[in-house]
């Protein structure tokens, strides 16, 4: 009778140590996905302080180009060392980047220090999702959905309001120092209640691989961020960049296979659905960080919203999301089913981005909102489960490298969407310029001119109404494109296996798991 009491006697303190735990992650979690929702707001007026409209897409590619980069080297250190100390030492850089950030006197500067911030991010990132595998397995995980659920809430729908309204009233520097505070409570409640086995190990970090994969992606989102606009697609530096990019790639996977402690090593790939899921994951990062730099942008310049008014007009996507985020993960919970969301998400993406696309300068907020929210649902449906999948379909002693890939490819998504959809934006805005306004068209955004909603107001009325067609243009080819590129997601998706997931019918595997996480964190 005793034996089959100690389960329930302890499940409440174990169940008081998680949450304890969670609740310190979330507030991590917090800091970064805020940055992301304030930062897009503030970057028309960011753009239009500095100078360059043709640098809009860089503040955002730094970032992501650097958490690309760091996010594989991150997960390995914490897999190697111990996730705590790793984990804490991410924030500490992030939020130097932050305060450097918020400080930018230049749009150089700006790109250099985000950069900085991506490197932070790309350890905050992954050493959450890595914590939270180790803590919880993936059936049981639904249960405390509510408080990523709520972190995602506040980050998303208040993140563009805050963002907006500080952009409005404080200046955008302020953007960047909100994150100094909630940094502060991050660490405090770490250093508190996360206490993880510390870990020794003699191998070396795999520096070879790591460098090797720094250059071929940033060789690669060089590459779709100048072609065509800096430089001809046949020029010698894009050939370059092609070629440097495709040999760094090819050296990176040989270093790997002979690597001791690789920074990615390839046997994960030998699961078809970590393959599958890691596809898809690149393709949601590709679309949901093109939609959220450009939406703000439409929303300022051609339906005339002030930077906290278009924070407001994304609640339609950003509640659709997290709605539908919240439901898939309970229907998940209880069933162990997960294979349709990824399929009805990956409709729902391409339903929403062709809708987005037919948008122009007379299309109202309500239409719009609509479109968002289809889009936004089809997010929804896919963003917890890829990890979910990820997790799940790597060994216990790969948690780390499993969630450190899954980020990885979800973040080179977003890398590569922004850069690319930026170099097509910024032609079409530029091309439909002159051939609406002529030679003054041209001059207005030749070099980036300063395009701010106040800059914008004061141009005649011709330049003006072309600006305001070449915005819209530029978003139609921006959001159409994506379209295209989530059919291929959509297709992956039907190829994911419903394997079993960890913790679906016994507590014993996973509890001896967890026993010293929770145990030293309680």
């Amino acid at each position: 009778m005793s034996q089959t009491e100690n389960p329930a006697a302890t499940d409440g303190p174990r169940q008081r140590s998680v949450r304890v735990v969670m609740v310190g992650l979330m507030v991590a979690m917090l800091l970064a996905m805020l940055d992301n929702m304030i930062i897009g707001t503030a970057m028309p007026t960011i753009v239009g302080e500095l100078g360059g409209l043709n640098h809009l897409s860089w503040v955002v590619t730094a970032y992501t180009l650097a958490t690309a980069t760091s996010t594989p080297i991150w997960g390995k250190l914490g897999d190697m060392y111990g996730r705590k100390n790793i984990f804490m030492t991410s924030i500490v850089m992030f939020l130097a980047g932050s305060a450097l950030s918020g400080a930018s006197q230049s749009m150089d500067q700006l790109i250099t220090f985000r950069a900085v911030q991506g490197l932070g991010a790309g350890g905050l990132i992954v050493g959450v999702m890595a914590i939270i595998g180790e803590l919880i397995p993936p059936r049981e995980r639904g249960k405390y959905q509510g408080l990523t659920a709520g972190v995602m809430a506040i980050a998303m729908i208040g993140g563009p309001l805050v963002g907006g309204s500080i952009t409005d009233n404080w200046g955008w520097r302020w953007s960047f120092y909100i994150n100094l505070p909630i940094g502060v409570v991050a660490l405090a409640m770490i250093t508190i209640v996360l206490h993880l086995p510390k870990k020794r190990t003699e191998s070396r970090i795999d520096y070879l691989g790591a460098v090797l994969l720094t250059v071929a992606i940033t060789s690669l989102v060089l590459l779709t961020t100048w072609g065509g606009t800096q430089y001809a697609w046949g020029s010698g530096m894009i050939i370059g960049l092609l070629v440097l990019g495709l040999a760094s790639l090819a050296g990176f996977l040989y270093a790997e296979t002979r690597a001791a402690e690789p920074i990615l090593p390839l046997r994960i790939f030998r699961s078809g659905n970590f393959t599958l899921i890691s596809l898809i994951g690149f393709l949601v990062g590709f679309t949901m960080f093109g939609s959220m730099t450009f939406l703000p942008l439409f929303q300022q310049t051609v339906q005339g919203a002030s930077a906290t008014n278009s924070g407001l007009l994304l609640l339609p996507m950003l509640l659709a999301m997290m709605a539908v985020s919240m439901v898939a993960g309970r229907v998940t919970t209880s069933t162990g089913k997960y294979k349709i969301f990824p399929i009805i998400g990956g409709a729902l993406i391409i339903v929403g981005l062709y809708l987005l696309s037919t948008m122009g300068v007379h299309t109202s907020r309500l239409t719009s909102g609509v479109f968002m929210a289809v889009l936004g649902a089809g997010m929804g449906f896919i963003m917890q489960i890829t990890m979910l999948i990820a997790q799940n379909s790597v060994d216990m002693k790969d948690i780390g490298v499993g969630s450190s890939s899954a980020t990885l490819f979800r973040t080179i998504g977003g890398s590569f969407g922004v850069s690319l959809f930026g170099a097509l934006f910024t032609h079409k805005v530029q091309h439909g310029m002159e051939s609406g306004a002529g030679g003054k068209g041209a001059a207005a955004t030749q070099g980036g001119a300063q395009l701010d909603p106040a800059t914008i107001a004061k141009f005649p009325p011709d330049i003006k109404d072309a600006y305001f067609h070449a915005v819209a243009s530029g978003t139609h080819v921006v959001f159409l494109w994506g379209a295209l590129v989530s059919i291929v997601g959509f297709i992956a998706a039907w190829f994911l296996v419903e394997t079993p997931l960890r913790g679906a019918t016994s507590k014993s595997a996973p509890a001896a798991e967890e026993a010293p996480v929770l145990a030293d964190a309680h």
